[in-house]
């Protein structure tokens, strides 16, 4: 047996993502909120789970998530469609919208995932880069769309690893260029006081993505999207009947319930966000660049390779993203508390060159 002659050529010769296995006493690369549910109401979403039936299935398409979720947004429920994480439901929209019109673009840099998981659902893959302010280079992508191709285009906002906006005019351009449709990838939106949900309600052809695991529930894998209610039901045939487990189902009702709480940690977070930009400019040879999302991009006028190893060394994990030519040398930290912040910034600034 030849496993190369089993597997699809775009799965083999991909990398695929890898979340690093490291032991690190301080967690700054995957874009978590630092802060943890504290008591009473930590003991009330013990006593929720408590009442689970373990014995029973969840129930089927979470109706009643996507009811308290349709209504938070303003939109019907049938325009609503929950997922295991923001993946699942980037790899359903994969594997349904394969028709006449294929194939998915994505700039470049942006969330890897968008890449890795058209790649193996055997989607024609075209990645366009970023313009000097990472923004999007309207005409190069443009330039890309024909009569049947994308059937997807994947816009993060704000954009990950970046941390900034994509402008508004540029991405309604594309809605109306597009022969498929634009997915706006909103997992980092509720730390930068602007969404483009309204952009839903103005085209049939606009998919808004988000999810609870930036927020403080990344362990129970949450995402929803929200869509023309046509387009949702042909991504329902395609979703698996269970699976939203109930332990999420709970704890993500949960969270609807006492969102004002989440609300004070998403504030304490930007307020953190400011001081750790201030800190990165006053080292030398760190350039940041402004974020509006709960982690900030910087650059290194040195190699990031060793910074990376060194603050490793300290215990302190980030994502390095030293990936040429537009990430050259380039890092991302997520946003910590404060004691968190003041660490990784003293460890930083004794692991580059004096």
């Amino acid at each position: 047996m030849v496993i190369k002659d089993l597997v699809a050529k775009g799965i083999f010769e991909q990398s695929g993502y890898i979340a690093p296995e490291l032991n690190c006493a301080i967690k700054m690369d995957a874009n978590e909120n630092p802060f943890t549910i504290q008591e009473p109401l930590r003991k009330k979403l013990l006593e929720e789970i408590s009442r689970v039936d373990l014995n029973r299935y969840p129930a089927a398409g979470a109706p009643e998530l996507r009811e308290r979720f349709a209504k938070y947004y303003g939109v019907n429920k049938n325009m609503i469609m929950m997922g295991n994480g923001s993946d699942e439901l980037i790899q359903i929209l994969c594997m349904t919208l394969k028709g006449k019109i294929k194939g998915v673009l994505v700039p470049v840099p942006t969330f890897s995932m968008y890449k890795i998981i058209a790649v193996n659902t055997g989607n024609k893959v075209v990645e366009v880069p970023l313009d000097k302010k990472f923004d999007l280079d309207i005409d190069a992508i443009t330039g890309k769309i024909q009569d049947n191709f994308p059937a997807m285009v994947f816009l993060s906002f704000p954009n990950s690893p970046t941390g900034n906006f994509f402008s508004r005019k540029k991405i309604e351009a594309i809605i109306n260029k597009t022969p498929g449709v634009v997915v706006i990838d909103e997992a980092y939106a509720s730390f930068s006081g602007r969404s483009m949900l309204s952009l839903v309600k103005k085209y049939d052809n606009v998919i808004f993505l988000n999810t609870l695991s930036k927020l403080g529930m990344a362990s129970i894998r949450l995402g929803f999207l929200i869509g023309n209610k046509d387009i949702i039901a042909q991504l329902d045939k395609v979703r698996l009947p269970y699976n939203i487990n109930s332990l999420s189902q709970t704890a993500a009702n949960f969270f609807l319930d006492y969102q004002d709480e989440f609300s004070k940690q998403i504030v304490e977070i930007t307020k953190r966000r400011e001081e750790l930009y201030q800190g990165l400019k006053e080292i030398a040879g760190i350039k940041p660049y402004p974020s509006r999302a709960n982690f900030i991009f910087f650059s290194c006028s040195f190699d990031s390779n060793r910074i990376y190893n060194k603050l490793v060394a300290e215990g302190i994990i980030v994502k390095n993203l030293n990936i040429p030519p537009l990430m050259s040398n380039c890092m991302r930290v997520t946003v910590g508390n404060k004691k968190e912040n003041e660490t990784f910034l003293k460890a930083l600034k004794s692991a580059t060159p004096k």
